[in-house]
């Protein structure tokens, strides 16, 4: 059994307590794996010293982010009112997380969390992140088309017509709600076959890490068709062979909106670093779109330029709305 440390424990219960906002009598889930069974024993603990029936389930590592978990355990997610899932791979974009969801739990993905990531982001101020990511959501929702630039050489358009944009507020108080912890992000899924440009990833990839030299993708009609760059280049094509084309798929266009996030290389904290963006591939049904693998693997441009149909919303880094 581990014993937590004091930060975590706080972290961990400001989780439950505040972001989750647990009400007596409510059942949790804690979903972890070997690497993160310190979490998961940490959430374990907090949610019990808050007076809940707390169950706490150790799964097999998944070999990618958005493999299912055992089905015995996506059942318990649907049985729970609150889930919590610190797990080396992604749960998020998974179709027991969304089940669980539609069943009215309230999930929350911790996945590759480490303690330092825990106590940093978790104690951030989740109502302020909450307004900032909702006021994106509003205006990406009147958006067409996306276009990021950045210093790197990243020049892609993205259309979004019609997309619903999911706001990753850290506040999951009702049913059905459900994002990552530590958490501040928008975004959505943009319409599949229609990005074009040039992604370069500059800080991390899932999966990869912090990246030794950019990762340069070229997307053409929604697909990435070429990767290139560091050894990391022939790391990240060998995550996205195994699942096809579809893995390829432009999937998901977000923006950070965490204050007290930092560049790690730990892409769960990464992605939601004020002042950067992020352009994933692969699965995109839990933001709305239609391409199911099981692989979601977000890159991480920073120092972006963004339009919103020909309006700057962000300079160099810099957001101008928010």
């Amino acid at each position: 059994m581990f014993d937590p440390s004091v930060e975590l424990l706080s972290a961990s219960t400001i989780a439950i307590r505040d972001c989750m906002g647990a009400r007596p009598g409510e059942r949790v889930l804690v979903i972890t794996d070997e690497p993160l069974r310190a979490i998961g024993f940490a959430l374990q603990r907090a949610a019990r010293d808050l007076g809940h029936d707390v169950l706490l389930v150790d799964i097999l590592p998944r070999k990618s982010n958005g493999e299912e978990p055992p089905p015995e355990v996506a059942d318990l997610m649907k049985r729970a009112d609150i889930v919590l899932c610190p797990t080396s791979k992604s749960l998020t974009h998974t179709d027991s997380r969304r089940a669980a969801s539609l069943a009215g739990a309230r999930v929350a993905t911790l996945p590759g969390v480490t303690e330092a990531i825990m106590v940093r982001c978790m104690n951030a101020n989740y109502e302020e992140i909450a307004a900032r990511t909702y006021r994106l959501c509003a205006l990406l929702e009147k958006t067409n088309v996306v276009r990021v630039t950045a210093p790197a050489g990243t020049d892609i358009t993205m259309p979004i017509t019609g997309r619903e944009a999911h706001a990753s507020s850290g506040l999951f108080r009702e049913k059905g709600q459900s994002g990552n912890l530590p958490t501040g992000e928008a975004y959505l899924a943009p319409l599949e076959g229609q990005s074009n440009g040039v992604v370069v990833v500059d800080g991390s990839m899932a999966g990869v890490g912090m990246v030794s030299q950019p990762l340069r993708i070229v997307v053409e009609q929604g697909y990435a068709t070429q990767i290139s760059g560091g050894p990391e280049a022939q790391t990240l094509i060998a995550l996205l062979d195994p699942h096809g084309k579809d893995a390829r798929t432009v999937a998901e266009f977000g923006i950070g909106t965490n204050d007290k996030a930092i560049l790690t290389g730990v892409i769960l904290e990464d992605e939601k670093v004020m002042g950067t963006i992020h352009i994933a591939f692969g699965d995109n049904k839990s933001m709305g779109g239609n391409v199911r693998v099981a692989s979601h693997l977000d890159g991480l441009i920073t120092r972006p330029t963004v339009w919103f149909d020909g309006t700057k919303v962000m300079e160099d880094g810099r957001l101008l709305v928010g």
